[in-house]
């Protein structure tokens, strides 16, 4: 009777013992799938304030990199600036793609109250003082409009911009405040992300230290396991906020500082070399032949190249040094108490040498080449952008001498520089006085001497620097989206003087006018010839657009196939011009199209002398003669091309052996001199038979 009491109690103790065990287990269970969600919880949120932090370091770099590019391309030579243009488009994309995807990950809404809560990432996005998603879009419309102007000038796809050249320039002021707001809104979400993680970790560490209370209870077994989980879970967290910090700043490729860092410390480093009256050497690097690594290896051996020019950059430099990649093959060095100038000399020179040591990539040898440009603090600027700008400019010039190189910036770069800019404002002048002059070339018959046609020819007589070459000032007024301006000047005052010849009976053939794919591209380029013509009374057979292969070659979409059909069905001519030095196929010298081809001087230049240029212009002018397009070679200069040119069957000329480009008044005592004179009657005085 005794036991069963005792085996009563033995089996209720051991009841509640395990009870009280199991209700342990399911109590410390419950504590770690709760500490267990929280870390995910907080991994997620730490994810998505990683993926917000990233989005916006890349937006900084590309409201730079958007501003850069413009101006580089701005800057550019034309052959350069297709490139640009597409490296405009893609950071464009790529900028207004990043931004949609900010606002989706924050949720941010305009209307929200919360956006007058100066901690909240909806004041930073809608309202004062930062605006950023005003600026924001106003850079991606400013990006477009300057693509779409810049596309135009270079005869791409698109229908065009049509706004006008004032309103494409991409304010500086917008990327800036640009920048501004999205170094705001980093701050407002690692503000934000530490409140979370903070209130976060406190809650974690209550559940940690009831945790630990009940394991120790219960058996120590439980404790090790659970306690390395979470040290695990909290390592990572870290691990994921420093990789954070870290890429924010860098560059993920190749591990140097990216353009943020760049932009964010350089202004320090000229002010620690101005305290300590140093030279600070700015060296803009950049990679010969990388595009061709890329199109004939493929992108991962590009990568390879960035990667280890990256290391020879570090090697070969000190720790004191900043190396940037401002992007694709672009690099930065700047140097520190960098010396005199044959100490810069002689560190390019060892840096270049090391960058253009060979390659090995997966048993192919690469030489990347690489080629250098230097500016110096304070010798060639006091601030970072100008030696940016200056070194870069230093660069283009040590790759015009084929690469390899390095060079210096210059006073005579300097003077280019402002000698270009001084250029950009002279033509702004000279558009808005008229001041370009119109020089006249007549076209003759070789065969009875007669008049076929005389071209208007630009010309610019500056008051300052007297007579300027077209050769000279017309390509820096394409850069700058002057020549549809110009083109107008030069069209209304050779109109208007053709039209005087005419209604005087001079004989000129038609008036020649070069337009170009950029001035076509204006919308109402039709309706000013149109009404320039009927204003000076020229009728419209009496002229004839040259325009050139590319022209010929542009898309429908661009609308000047349909503008050039339009005007050549009012009765003006349409020629085209350097034949044979562009890319028009044959299926192009349509005579439904074009009424005359005019043969290159390159071509007609000692054609007696050379054979292929001979056997040239005999086929182009059978092809022309089987069409039944006239032609018209130009360049004749000696007597012995003008032969040869008879003998071929190309029966037109322009050349300075005919004439030169004479302004108006000489042109009309040049054709009065040549009309034909009439017969005049004469009297007999006498007797009648």
């Amino acid at each position: 009777m005794s036991q069963q009491p005792v085996h009563s109690v033995s089996r209720k103790l051991i009841l509640l013992i395990k009870s009280g065990y199991w209700l342990a287990l399911l109590i410390i269970a419950a504590m770690v799938m709760a500490s267990f969600i929280l870390l995910q919880q907080m991994m997620a949120a730490q994810q998505r304030n990683e993926t917000l932090q990233n989005i916006v370091s890349t937006q900084k770099a590309l409201s730079q990199r958007i501003v850069f590019l413009a101006g580089a391309t701005g800057a550019a030579s034309p052959d350069k600036q297709l490139a640009l243009v597409a490296a405009l488009k893609q950071a464009t994309a790529e900028f207004e793609t990043n931004y949609d995807l900010l606002l989706d990950q924050t949720g941010a809404d305009p209307m929200s109250q919360v956006r007058f809560d100066p901690k909240s990432i909806e004041n930073v996005l809608f309202a004062k003082p930062f605006h950023l998603d005003y600026f924001s879009v106003g850079l991606i419309a400013n990006g477009k409009r300057l693509i779409s102007s810049f596309e135009s000038k270079l005869a791409n796809s698109g229908e065009g911009y049509k706004g006008g050249a004032e309103r494409v320039n991409l304010d500086a002021s917008v990327a800036n405040a640009t920048l501004s707001g999205y170094a705001a809104l980093g701050q407002r979400i690692s503000a934000y992300a530490d409140a979370r993680s903070e209130q976060l970790l406190d809650l974690h560490r209550t559940l940690f230290f009831a945790t630990i209370g009940v394991i120790v209870l219960v058996a120590l077994f439980i404790f090790r396991p659970m306690s390395k989980a979470i040290l695990r879970k909290t390592h990572e967290l870290v691990d994921a906020r420093n990789s954070m910090a870290f890429i924010a700043v860098h560059d993920g490729l190749t591990g140097l500082h990216n353009r943020t860092f760049l932009t964010d410390h350089f202004d320090t480093l000229i002010k620690g070399a101005h305290r300590r009256r140093e030279r600070l050497a700015v060296i803009q690097l950049d990679l010969d032949r990388f595009k061709q690594i890329n199109d004939t290896l493929g992108h991962a051996a590009g990568d390879y190249v960035l990667v280890v020019t990256a290391q020879r950059m570090r090697d070969s430099c000190r720790a004191s040094d900043l190396c940037a990649r401002l992007g694709g093959d672009e690099f930065v060095m700047i140097l520190n108490g960098a010396g005199g100038t044959e100490d810069i000399n002689m560190l390019a020179r060892r840096i270049l040498e090391q960058i253009n040591e060979p390659i090995t990539f997966q048993g192919t040898t690469i030489l990347p080449g690489a080629s250098a440009g230097i500016a110096v603090y304070p010798i060639d600027a006091d601030n970072a952008q100008d030696l940016l700008v200056h070194a870069d400019l230093a660069l283009y010039s040590a790759k015009k001498m084929g690469g390899g190189n390095f060079s210096f910036f210059s006073e005579e770069l300097r003077r280019e520089l402002d000698y270009r800019k001084q250029l950009e404002h002279d033509i702004k002048v000279a558009i808005s006085e008229r001041a370009f002059q119109v020089y006249f070339q007549p076209q003759v018959s070789l065969t009875d001497g007669t008049i076929s046609g005389i071209e208007a020819l630009v010309r610019w007589n500056h008051a300052e620097r007297g007579m300027i070459a077209p050769g000279e000032f017309i390509p820096v007024a394409e850069k700058c989206g002057f020549m549809p301006e110009i083109g107008r000047i030069v069209i209304s005052k050779a109109i208007n003087e053709a039209a005087e010849w005419n209604r005087a009976g001079i004989a000129f053939g038609r008036l020649a006018v070069n337009v170009s794919g950029t001035e076509l591209r204006e919308h109402d380029f039709d309706s000013f010839l149109f009404e320039t013509l009927e204003k000076a009374g020229l009728p419209p057979q009496k002229l004839s657009l040259e325009i050139v292969e590319s022209v010929i070659l542009d898309d429908e979409k661009t609308g000047i196939a349909a503008k050039l059909r339009h005007i050549r069905a009012a009765g003006v001519h349409l020629e085209l011009d350097d034949f044979g030095t562009g890319y028009a196929s044959l299926s192009h010298v349509n005579p439904n199209e074009i009424d005359r081809l005019k043969i290159d001087r390159r071509f007609v230049q000692n054609i007696h002398e050379n054979g292929d240029n001979s056997k040239i212009v005999r086929a182009i002018t059978e092809l022309a003669r089987g069409l039944g397009i006239s032609i018209v070679a130009e360049g004749a200069e000696t007597e012995a091309e003008l032969d040869s040119l008879m003998a071929i069957g190309c029966d037109q000329v322009q050349g300075y052996s005919i004439a030169f480009p004479m302004p108006q008044d000489k042109a009309l005592e040049w054709l009065t001199a040549r009309m034909p004179k009439k017969a005049k009657l004469t009297v007999l005085q006498g007797s009648l038979a």
